[in-house]
C-alpha cells in the first residue's frame, strides 16, 4: 500500500506515487475501464492523478473526468494535479498561432476554469506552471495564484521543469509558496544531480515530483550501449534484492534519494501498477544505489 507523504510544509499531503495520465488518450480505454483504472489505484494507495492541460491534445483531463464523474468516486478521496503555461498550437485552441508560453494572469486563470470543467470539479489540489517561460512575469502569476485561491479553485502551487534560479526568482515574488518542482528524474536522467535543482529542493524542504522515472520507456526500448548496460546492471540488483524486476529496481533507486522524490507513474497497466507500489519495498544499499549511477553515466565517482 502506497503511504501519503507531505510535499512541504504548507503541503499538500499526496500518495507517495502518483499516477501520471500523459498518454491517457494512447491507451484507447474507454470511460468504464478509466473509472476501474482509477478504482485500482485506489485500492493500492495511489490516491494522487496528475495532468496537464494540454495533454492528449488537450483531451485528457476531460476523458479523466467523465470517467471520475461516472464512477462515483468521493472527490475528497483524491488529490488532483494539473499544469498550464504551454500553449500548443491545435484545432481545439484555434486561436494558438504558434507554440509557445503564457503564464500571464489571464492565461493561468483561464487554463484553470477550463481545467475544472474538464475535470468536473471545484478545485484542484495542486497546479503547476509547466515550464518557465522567458517572458514570464512574477508579478502575473503572483496575481493569478492568489486570485485562484482566495476563490478555493486551487489549493496549492508549484513548478515543473523550473531551474533552481528560475524557481527562486518566482517564489521570492510570491504571496502563496511554491510546494514542489517536478522534474525529470531516472536512472536515465540524472542532471538533476549536478543543475542545483535537488540541492534546493532540500535546502527548502520540498519533495520533487519525478516525471519520465521510467526514461519514457526508453529503458525497455533503447539499445545503445549505455541502456544496455544500465539493464545488466539493473537486473543484477534485481537478482540481489530478491528477483525485483527492471522497473522496481529503477522506481527504488529514485526512492533512494534523500530529497524523497515522488514518481509520476505513466502507465494504464494494472500490473506495472502494482509493480511500482511494490518498489516501495526495497531498500537499496548506498553501493547498490552508486552501482546503478556509474552504469547510467559510465564512469565511477570522481
Amino acid at each position: 500500500m502506497v503511504p501519503r507523504i507531505s510535499l512541504s510544509k504548507h503541503g499538500p499531503d499526496v500518495s507517495r506515487i502518483v499516477h501520471g495520465l500523459w498518454r491517457l488518450a494512447e491507451w484507447n480505454k474507454s470511460e468504464r475501464q478509466i473509472a476501474d483504472l482509477i478504482r485500482f489505484c485506489l485500492e493500492h494507495g495511489i490516491t494522487t492523478f496528475d495532468h496537464a492541460d494540454i495533454y492528449g491534445d488537450y483531451t485528457c483531463e476531460d476523458c479523466f473526468g467523465a470517467a471520475l464523474a461516472a464512477s462515483g468516486i468521493d472527490r475528497s478521496t483524491i488529490q488532483l494535479v494539473t499544469k498550464c503555461g504551454i500553449k500548443l498550437v491545435s484545432a481545439r485552441r484555434p486561436g494558438h498561432r504558434i507554440k509557445s508560453y503564457d503564464t500571464s494572469c489571464a492565461h493561468i486563470v483561464a487554463s484553470v476554469e477550463n481545467s475544472l470543467r474538464c475535470l468536473r470539479t471545484d478545485y484542484v489540489d495542486l497546479l503547476l506552471i509547466h515550464r518557465p517561460d522567458p517572458l514570464m512575469d512574477p508579478r502575473e502569476v503572483n496575481e493569478a495564484f492568489v486570485r485562484l485561491r482566495q476563490a478555493g479553485k486551487v489549493h496549492s502551487f508549484g513548478v515543473s521543469n523550473f531551474l533552481p534560479a528560475q524557481f527562486e526568482l518566482l517564489a521570492a515574488r510570491l504571496d502563496v509558496p511554491l510546494v514542489t518542482n517536478q522534474i525529470e528524474y531516472s536512472v536515465l536522467n540524472l542532471q538533476a544531480h549536478d543543475d542545483g535543482s535537488l540541492d534546493l529542493c532540500q535546502r527548502l524542504e520540498i519533495r520533487p515530483m519525478a516525471w519520465s522515472p521510467l526514461g519514457g520507456g526508453r529503458l525497455f526500448r533503447d539499445d545503445s550501449g549505455r541502456t544496455t548496460r544500465l539493464r545488466e546492471t539493473l537486473a543484477k540488483v534485481g537478482r540481489d534484492v530478491g528477483g525485483a524486476s527492471l522497473e522496481q529496481v529503477a522506481i527504488a533507486w529514485i526512492l533512494r534519494h534523500p530529497a524523497k522524490f515522488v514518481p509520476v507513474l505513466g502507465s494504464g497497466d494494472p500490473e506495472r501498477i502494482r509493480r511500482a507500489v511494490e518498489a516501495l519495498d526495497i531498500d537499496l544499499s548506498t553501493e547498490q544505489w552508486f552501482e546503478i549511477r556509474r552504469d547510467s553515466l559510465g564512469r565511477d565517482v570522481a
